[in-house]
């Protein structure tokens, strides 16, 4: 029985989501303020200078992310004597690091899925490190005394349809095949965690945690400074040359030359003009509700406070906050032509008004709710949907990037297996195939913007006609090329 007598079969059940924002979503998201909540609080430290002047550096890290972040913390933690400095453009985590759903993930593979697909022989080997990486990030949080409100809640992935709950069944399978402590719930059991017509059924993933994103950037960045590293914000770097044995980078107010660069500027336009072909921008929003009443909250029943997530090619994932709002986010991914990343596209009503009323259609006890905030912000994608390597200027410059949107926690990952390759260390990490390989990279324009759009219409029909895959799908499935938020 679900809390205060409330029944699931008392609710509407919707056969389709939404297409088109509604009046009622609308009215939802027209008094939000157009800006990330996580950023949006007066815990937010005050920037820090920029870089004036020219400096030197043992090494420099570009990117004030979570991947820039964990890299300037681990270096300077594995060798105090070093000299560390991290430059970032804007503020801290003012990119994907600031504007995401805070679901820290084990997986480094954008799921198991995916990982089989391609990453098969050495899978077992990715899940042991990704549980581990999981791990070392929830410790390391604790040793320097970071508040970022974490909670092991882990994450239930449902089906919002009937026709969903095959692809459920099989990602179970394939979990049991590699030893994952998944679990399947049916519908009668999900609705014990969360009361919703678009609940069929579930599958559990223990290995995830709940974070608020801004306070562990904002953490990470304090215990960087207080082990050594030198933080500049506001401090965008235009230009990188090789000089000798050392590297010098440019910023618009100084310069630093040092011995070694680890570049992680996520969906920012990268540094190396070779990398511009491997990822592209897409953006991505999300809304945070109003403080949930304690009667609200019993109403839907999310005792457990999961994260989660639904299927489909489009999807959501939505989270409760500390403070009991709830962050609903994802369904769409917008390109646009050319790569545009103008700030001014954070805000889109239209998204905003459509995933209020998806956001009605999973919990319709809520109708009325307000949401608080809205924002938009661009994920750095790639056709294997998972994070790669760079390494060049004869080693001494590694980039990381490709997350595609589940970056938290493998962006630990990717910091580490960064200081191994520029330190030119051979470690089990720098001798995986995932990290040694590339993804196929997007074709030039106009053929990349005619690629992704064809591709999002066919995620929709496909969506529409209960996941059925038409030949284009099926085709870029063929090739081991996708697009994906």
């Amino acid at each position: 029985m679900a809390p205060n007598n409330f029944h699931a079969a008392s609710l509407d059940r919707s056969d389709s989501w939404a297409e088109a924002p509604t009046a009622r979503g609308t009215a939802m998201v027209s008094g939000a303020t157009p800006a990330p909540y996580w950023l949006d609080r007066p815990g937010r430290p005050e920037p820090r200078p920029r870089l004036a002047g020219q400096a030197s550096a043992d090494l420099v890290v570009v990117g004030g992310g979570f991947t820039g972040l964990w890299t300037a913390v681990q270096a300077a933690e594995a060798d105090p004597e070093r000299s560390v400095m991290l430059l970032e453009g804007d503020r801290i985590a003012e990119g994907a690091s600031g504007r995401n759903g805070g679901f820290c993930s084990a997986s480094l593979t954008h799921g198991l899925s995916n990982g089989i697909d391609r990453y098969a022989d050495e899978l077992p080997t990715l899940l042991r490190m990704g549980v581990a990486t999981l791990e070392e990030i929830e410790s390391t949080i604790t040793r320097l005394g970071i508040d970022a409100d974490v909670e092991h809640t882990g994450e239930l992935d449902l089906a919002s349809f009937d026709w969903q709950v095959p692809d459920l069944e099989e990602a179970y399978a394939q979990g049991k095949r590699f030893d994952q402590p998944l679990r399947l719930l049916d519908a009668d059991e999900v609705a014990k965690h969360v009361t919703s017509p678009m609940a069929h059924g579930a599958v559990y993933d223990p290995d995830v945690m709940m974070i608020d994103p801004a306070k562990l950037a904002w953490g990470l960045a304090a215990a960087a400074e207080r082990l050594g590293v030198r933080v500049h914000e506001h401090s965008e770097v235009t230009a990188i040359a090789s000089v000798g044995d050392r590297v010098h980078l440019t910023t618009g107010y100084g310069g630093v030359d040092t011995a070694k660069v680890v570049i992680a500027t996520a969906a920012s336009k990268p540094l190396r003009r070779k990398l511009r072909y491997l990822m592209v921008p897409v953006w991505d929003y999300a809304l945070m509700t109003e403080p949930l009443t304690e009667k609200q909250l019993a109403s839907i029943g999310w005792s457990g406070r999961q994260g989660l997530a639904d299927s489909g090619n489009r999807f959501h994932y939505f989270r409760l906050t500390a403070d009991d709002r709830i962050l609903f986010g994802g369904w769409d991914a917008v390109y646009h032509y050319g790569g545009d990343t103008d700030p001014r596209r954070a805000q889109r009503p239209s998204e905003f008004g459509l995933l209020a009323e998806h956001l009605l259609q999973v919990f319709p006890q809520l109708e009325g709710i307000k949401a608080s905030h809205t924002w938009g912000g661009i994920i750095d994608t790639c056709s294997r949907f998972n994070n790669f390597w760079d390494v060049s200027m004869g080693g001494k410059v590694v980039s990381v990037l490709g997350f595609t949107g589940l970056g938290v926690g493998a962006s630990h990952f990717g910091a580490r297996t960064a200081l191994d390759l520029v330190d030119g260390l051979d470690t089990e990490r720098t001798r995986l195939k995932m990290v040694q390989s590339k993804p196929i990279p997007f074709p030039p324009e106009p053929l990349r913007w005619f690629g992704i759009t064809v591709t999002r219409h066919q995620f929709a029909r496909a969506d529409r006609n209960k996941g059925k895959r038409g030949l284009w799908l099926k085709a870029m499935d063929a090739a081991g090329i996708g697009f994906d938020s």
